[in-house]
């Protein structure tokens, strides 16, 4: 893709780093605490296990979301199509990458659009928040949605990525009220997430009372984007600063547990770390309504369509089996499951 704009020349460069390098945080999710009771009469067939959900008013064959990654290149494109084809073949939902390329010159949102072979996936568009308090409108953030037929609008904080990028863009001073105001006026919902350090429950409160119908923790345990922006460091003073928040961040698990307690009819989405069927049945345990993945669906996209259907074939086998052996039925039936939280 020639004439790149900076945005777009970033996200070739986090693309490449995401695949080459170690950017996962020295913490841990949390979901290695909590393990199902096993239920060694479970009284149900393997086969009548009912792993459907309804998410927005659409029906998800499992609840797994295969998270915002990627977007605004030529690889990128091919991508996020074998993504698309895999969550329309699984009937999974699907968020995309930040659109701000697409928004910055038109083109580029080409390389966004995959309704044409996946036209019934629950869809999210993505932007980030903090463009709201760079000119960024209501016109930009349906523009963001009806160019790809999004079902929802996930608008993402990243406060430290910003922080950390070189000309990163950290004025956050009134954004509450522009996300406020998104949320009154967008035609469809509007869903907040972060980028990989978590929601607080105190966070989850300003949100929740500016009218955001869903929160994805996006909790820290997996890709840290510190790691990530200090690849793309070039001066060791700079990639110093980064380096002093691989540890950063609200664990995954922590993250569901603050944010339910104080708001039980939130619909919440975990994501931030998952690594199989097994921690996103843990996730719906514990609260969630769906689990994103985001690295291991990446890595396998950008190796071949069959290497991710390999992937998903064996979470949703890992999630189903989990339901088995805990004596879950369906979705209701799991959330209703209480996990065993091993002392620390």
């Amino acid at each position: 893709m020639k004439n790149q704009t900076e945005t777009q020349r970033r996200k070739t460069n986090q693309l490449r780093i995401n695949l080459e390098e170690n950017v996962l945080s020295s913490l841990r999710t949390g979901l290695e605490k909590y393990h199902f009771r096993h239920c060694a009469l479970p009284e149900i067939n393997l086969d009548d296990i009912d792993t459907t959900v309804e998410f927005l008013g659409k029906r998800v064959a499992v609840p797994f979301l295969i998270s915002s990654m990627v977007g605004g290149t030529e690889d990128s494109y091919r991508i996020n199509h074998i993504l698309a084809s895999a969550a329309n073949r699984y009937n999974l939902a699907m968020g995309l990458g930040s659109q701000r390329a697409g928004i910055e010159k038109e083109s580029v949102m080409q390389t966004f659009k995959v309704r044409d072979i996946a036209p019934n996936i629950l869809l999210f568009a993505n932007l980030g928040a903090v463009q709201l308090n760079y000119g960024y409108t209501i016109q930009h953030c349906q523009s963001a949605v009806d160019a790809i037929g999004a079902d929802a609008l996930l608008l993402h904080l990243n406060p430290l990525q910003e922080a950390l990028t070189e000309n990163g863009d950290t004025h956050f001073v009134g954004l509450l009220s522009k996300i406020e105001s998104i949320c009154r006026l967008l035609k469809v919902p509007v869903i907040v997430k972060e980028v990989g350090w978590g929601i607080s429950a105190e966070v989850a409160k300003k949100l929740v009372d500016a009218g955001v119908q869903a929160i994805d923790v996006a909790g820290a345990g997996g890709t840290s984007w510190s790691e990530v922006e200090k690849y793309r460091m070039k001066l060791p003073e700079h990639k110093e600063v980064a380096a002093a928040f691989k540890d950063w961040g609200i664990p995954t698990a922590e993250c569901i547990q603050e944010i339910r307690d104080k708001f039980p009819e939130l619909t919440i989405i975990a994501s931030g770390g998952l690594k199989n069927g097994v921690d996103v049945a843990k996730c719906i345990a514990l609260g969630a309504c769906l689990g994103g993945i985001a690295r291991q669906f990446l890595i396998a996209a950008a190796e071949s369509e069959e290497a991710l259907d390999r992937r998903i074939s064996v979470y949703i086998q890992q999630f189903t089996i989990a339901m088995f052996a805990c004596g879950a039925k369906s979705i209701h039936d799991l959330q209703d499951n209480k996990l065993i939280k091993f002392q620390e």
